[in-house]
């Protein structure tokens, strides 16, 4: 029995000296405390007692930024949130560089929120979404190269807009449908205009078109089933009449 134990301490050192990286992971070796090398995907040997290791994952990850306070630059009180997608591209910096990239990284995500956002007026942040994201990714990655992290997107998620301001945009917006309403109102009202202008140049070079109209208002008239029918008389036939009566 007391042959087999130098056996089994072997075999236990050796199963903890063997370590499985996945193809997503790099091993940051250390040796008696200093940086020594990157280690990739497969079996690796990591003496123990004499090397360390810390394990890096280089997958995408997706970071919610809590929900952030802003006054917008018009002063406006919202609240917004916001979502990270981010990776390791150096596996040394990322460890030797900061304590821990991924909460760095969400307060300076954090931070960078309130102040781009806190820079940009109530109307942009509801228009120009893509804008901002695009202005957030960008500061919060040159912040991040440093730490050998690469963020590949930010999107703001919720903008939370308070109850008056929700009734005064409620209200922006039906006053704008309302001029938009006039405007096409009006300008059908103009296009009717010059159709009739030019209806009426037409009959006045051709008066028989004016009887011809009539008759069809008669066929018009006649198709309802009325009990009474009403038979409208152009002025210019009763022109000669009121000529004769004024003559007397």
């Amino acid at each position: 029995m007391s042959l087999l134990i130098p056996f089994v301490l072997l075999g236990l050192l050796l199963y903890a000296s063997f370590k499985r990286v996945m193809e997503y992971e790099r091993l940051v070796v250390f040796v008696l405390g200093k940086f020594h090398t990157v280690k990739g995907p497969g079996i690796r040997l990591v003496i123990p007692g004499l090397q360390q290791m810390v394990r890096v994952n280089l997958q995408t990850v997706t970071m919610e930024v809590p929900s952030q306070d802003v006054i917008t630059r018009d002063n406006i009180s919202v609240k917004v949130n916001a979502v990270i997608f981010l990776r390791v591209v150096d596996p040394q910096r990322a460890v030797l560089a900061v304590q821990d990239y991924l909460y760095s990284t969400s307060q300076v995500a954090q931070t960078t929120l309130r102040s781009v956002l806190g820079q940009s007026q109530f109307d942009d942040l509801l228009s120009k979404r893509d804008d901002i994201n695009a202005e957030l990714q960008r500061i919060i990655d040159q912040q991040t190269e440093p730490w050998g992290v690469k963020v590949a997107a930010v999107e703001v998620k919720n903008v939370d807009i308070p109850q008056d301001m929700q009734r005064a945009i409620a209200r922006q917006a039906e006053a704008e449908r309302e001029r938009r309403a006039k405007i096409i109102h009006a300008e059908g009202e103009f296009q009717a205009a010059q159709k009739l202008a030019e209806a009426a140049n037409v009959i006045g070079q051709n008066p028989a078109a004016l009887q011809l109209r009539y008759l069809q208002t008669l066929v018009e008239i006649a198709a309802e089933k009325n009990s009474t029918t009403i038979f409208p008389i152009p002025i210019d036939t009763l022109a000669p009449f009121i000529k004769g009566l004024l003559s007397k």
